[in-house]
Protein backbone atom coordinates (compact mmCIF):
# COMPACT_ATOMS: atom_id res chain seq x y z
CA UNK A 1 0.00 0.00 0.00
CA UNK A 2 2.32 2.78 1.24
CA UNK A 3 5.96 3.05 0.26
CA UNK A 4 8.53 5.83 0.37
CA UNK A 5 11.04 5.97 -2.47
CA UNK A 6 14.12 8.19 -2.74
CA UNK A 7 13.72 10.58 -5.66
CA UNK A 8 15.57 9.80 -8.88
CA UNK A 9 15.21 11.14 -12.39
CA UNK A 10 13.59 7.81 -13.31
CA UNK A 11 10.40 8.68 -11.40
CA UNK A 12 7.57 10.09 -13.49
CA UNK A 13 5.97 12.71 -11.26
CA UNK A 14 3.90 14.45 -13.93
CA UNK A 15 0.55 13.66 -12.27
CA UNK A 16 1.90 14.46 -8.81
CA UNK A 17 3.01 17.91 -9.99
CA UNK A 18 -0.38 18.55 -11.60
CA UNK A 19 -2.23 17.65 -8.39
CA UNK A 20 0.18 19.74 -6.26
CA UNK A 21 -0.33 22.70 -8.57
CA UNK A 22 -4.13 22.40 -8.35
CA UNK A 23 -3.87 22.36 -4.54
CA UNK A 24 -1.68 25.46 -4.57
CA UNK A 25 1.37 23.65 -3.16
CA UNK A 26 3.92 26.00 -4.69
CA UNK A 27 6.92 24.12 -3.28
CA UNK A 28 5.81 20.81 -4.81
CA UNK A 29 4.54 21.64 -8.28
CA UNK A 30 7.70 20.97 -10.31
CA UNK A 31 11.12 19.42 -10.19
CA UNK A 32 12.55 22.93 -9.93
CA UNK A 33 10.62 23.78 -6.73
CA UNK A 34 10.69 20.31 -5.14
CA UNK A 35 14.09 18.89 -6.08
CA UNK A 36 16.41 21.39 -7.74
CA UNK A 37 16.00 23.96 -4.96
CA UNK A 38 18.30 21.79 -2.82
CA UNK A 39 21.11 21.53 -5.38
CA UNK A 40 23.38 23.82 -3.35
CA UNK A 41 22.99 21.85 -0.11
CA UNK A 42 25.95 19.77 1.03
CA UNK A 43 23.72 16.83 2.01
CA UNK A 44 20.19 16.40 0.71
CA UNK A 45 17.54 13.86 -0.14
CA UNK A 46 13.97 14.06 -1.41
CA UNK A 47 11.54 11.16 -1.10
CA UNK A 48 8.24 10.46 -2.78
CA UNK A 49 5.40 8.77 -0.90
CA UNK A 50 3.35 6.31 -2.93
CA UNK A 51 -0.02 4.80 -2.14
CA UNK A 52 -0.97 1.87 -4.37
CA UNK A 53 1.71 2.92 -6.88
CA UNK A 54 0.43 6.51 -7.13
CA UNK A 55 2.65 9.37 -5.98
CA UNK A 56 0.72 11.05 -3.16
CA UNK A 57 3.33 12.92 -1.16
CA UNK A 58 6.84 14.22 -0.79
CA UNK A 59 9.35 15.18 1.86
CA UNK A 60 12.95 16.40 1.88
CA UNK A 61 15.82 16.66 4.31
CA UNK A 62 19.10 18.53 3.96
CA UNK A 63 22.07 19.89 5.86
CA UNK A 64 21.24 22.97 7.91
CA UNK A 65 24.54 24.70 8.74
CA UNK A 66 22.68 27.79 9.92
CA UNK A 67 21.89 25.79 13.06
CA UNK A 68 25.42 24.45 13.54
CA UNK A 69 27.44 21.44 12.51
CA UNK A 70 25.64 18.09 12.43
CA UNK A 71 22.33 19.89 11.91
CA UNK A 72 19.64 18.92 9.42
CA UNK A 73 16.38 20.45 8.31
CA UNK A 74 13.85 17.67 7.97
CA UNK A 75 10.24 17.52 6.80
CA UNK A 76 10.98 20.16 4.18
CA UNK A 77 8.71 20.20 1.14
CA UNK A 78 6.25 17.99 3.00
CA UNK A 79 3.19 17.49 0.87
CA UNK A 80 0.39 14.94 1.08
CA UNK A 81 -2.33 14.78 -1.55
CA UNK A 82 -5.02 13.64 0.87
CA UNK A 83 -7.70 13.47 -1.81
CA UNK A 84 -5.82 10.48 -3.27
CA UNK A 85 -5.79 8.58 0.04
CA UNK A 86 -8.50 6.41 1.61
CA UNK A 87 -8.31 8.30 4.92
CA UNK A 88 -8.23 12.05 5.40
CA UNK A 89 -5.92 12.68 8.35
CA UNK A 90 -3.90 15.40 10.08
CA UNK A 91 -7.03 17.39 10.75
CA UNK A 92 -7.23 17.24 14.54
CA UNK A 93 -4.81 17.74 17.40
CA UNK A 94 -5.59 14.17 18.53
CA UNK A 95 -4.55 12.72 15.14
CA UNK A 96 -1.35 14.76 15.33
CA UNK A 97 -0.23 13.73 18.81
CA UNK A 98 -1.23 10.08 18.27
CA UNK A 99 0.64 10.05 14.94
CA UNK A 100 -2.37 8.90 12.95
CA UNK A 101 -1.38 10.58 9.71
CA UNK A 102 1.07 9.81 6.92
CA UNK A 103 3.52 12.55 7.89
CA UNK A 104 4.30 10.91 11.24
CA UNK A 105 3.81 7.35 10.02
CA UNK A 106 6.14 7.58 7.01
CA UNK A 107 7.67 10.95 6.14
CA UNK A 108 9.26 12.09 9.41
CA UNK A 109 10.64 8.60 10.25
CA UNK A 110 12.21 8.47 6.76
CA UNK A 111 13.98 11.77 7.45
CA UNK A 112 15.10 10.64 10.92
CA UNK A 113 16.56 7.42 9.49
CA UNK A 114 18.46 9.37 6.83
CA UNK A 115 20.12 11.78 9.28
CA UNK A 116 23.36 10.69 10.94
CA UNK A 117 23.03 9.34 14.50
CA UNK A 118 23.09 12.02 17.21
CA UNK A 119 22.57 14.85 14.73
CA UNK A 120 20.34 17.82 15.46
CA UNK A 121 17.09 17.85 13.51
CA UNK A 122 14.92 20.86 12.83
CA UNK A 123 11.58 21.54 11.18
CA UNK A 124 10.76 25.02 9.94
CA UNK A 125 7.33 26.61 9.67
CA UNK A 126 5.85 29.97 8.87
CA UNK A 127 2.54 31.77 9.05
CA UNK A 128 2.24 32.20 5.28
CA UNK A 129 -0.87 31.01 3.47
CA UNK A 130 1.09 29.05 0.81
CA UNK A 131 0.47 25.30 0.98
CA UNK A 132 -0.21 24.00 4.46
CA UNK A 133 2.55 25.88 6.29
CA UNK A 134 0.08 27.88 8.37
CA UNK A 135 -1.39 24.62 9.75
CA UNK A 136 2.08 23.31 10.58
CA UNK A 137 2.93 26.61 12.25
CA UNK A 138 -0.26 27.05 14.28
CA UNK A 139 -1.39 23.47 15.00
CA UNK A 140 1.10 20.69 14.23
CA UNK A 141 4.28 22.14 15.73
CA UNK A 142 2.66 23.53 18.90
CA UNK A 143 0.91 20.18 19.50
CA UNK A 144 4.21 18.36 19.10
CA UNK A 145 5.87 20.85 21.45
CA UNK A 146 3.19 20.25 24.11
CA UNK A 147 4.05 16.54 24.05
CA UNK A 148 7.81 17.15 24.29
CA UNK A 149 8.60 15.92 20.78
CA UNK A 150 9.60 19.34 19.46
CA UNK A 151 10.66 22.70 20.83
CA UNK A 152 10.46 26.19 19.33
CA UNK A 153 14.06 27.41 19.05
CA UNK A 154 14.10 30.72 17.18
CA UNK A 155 12.76 32.91 14.42
CA UNK A 156 14.96 33.51 11.38
CA UNK A 157 14.81 34.67 7.81
CA UNK A 158 15.54 31.50 5.88
CA UNK A 159 15.31 31.08 2.11
CA UNK A 160 13.74 34.51 1.85
CA UNK A 161 10.94 33.84 4.34
CA UNK A 162 10.56 34.56 8.04
CA UNK A 163 10.42 31.12 9.61
CA UNK A 164 10.15 29.53 13.01
CA UNK A 165 12.74 26.85 13.67
CA UNK A 166 11.57 23.91 15.79
CA UNK A 167 13.96 21.26 17.07
CA UNK A 168 12.67 17.72 16.73
CA UNK A 169 13.71 15.25 19.41
CA UNK A 170 13.88 12.04 17.36
CA UNK A 171 14.12 9.63 20.30
CA UNK A 172 11.01 11.12 21.92
CA UNK A 173 9.21 11.23 18.56
CA UNK A 174 9.93 7.54 17.87
CA UNK A 175 9.01 6.58 21.44
CA UNK A 176 5.64 8.31 21.06
CA UNK A 177 5.13 6.79 17.61
CA UNK A 178 5.45 3.26 19.02
CA UNK A 179 2.61 3.91 21.49
CA UNK A 180 0.02 4.11 18.72
CA UNK A 181 -1.07 1.91 15.80
CA UNK A 182 1.38 1.77 12.89
CA UNK A 183 0.14 1.70 9.30
CA UNK A 184 3.04 -0.07 7.58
Amino acid sequence: MYKVIPWTTDLDLTEFYIHASKKGYENNLSQKTLIDCFNNEKHKQVWILYYNNTAVGSVAAHSFPEMGSDSYRIAARTCVLTHLLPTNTLRTRHQIVTHQHVTSQFLIPTCINWCPPNSNMYITSNDNSAGSQRLVHKIFAPAMEETGQMKRILEMNYRGTNQTVWQLYPDKFLEELTKYPRWY
